[in-house]
């Protein structure tokens, strides 16, 4: 029964873990290469909405799995 929903924690954790990025509550770590900062500054900013996404796709399919 465990098993099933170990796909929806996981994901349920990364969602926290974007939306915490995203929102500025925790930090990414610094990229060395000058050349990805451009690339690497957006990545927040894109979590802003992913993170929640991923949120909400996490708790539909843990309530939709069968059980």
């Amino acid at each position: 029964m465990i098993a099933a929903y170990i796909d929806e924690f996981i994901m349920f954790c990364a969602g926290l873990w974007m939306s915490g990025v995203g929102y500025g509550f925790l930090h990414l770590p610094n990229q060395s290469q000058v050349g990805q900062q451009a690339w690497w500054a957006q990545i927040p900013r894109h979590f802003k909405w992913m993170g929640p996404l991923l949120l909400i796709i996490a708790i539909v399919l843990a309530v939709a799995a069968p059980s």
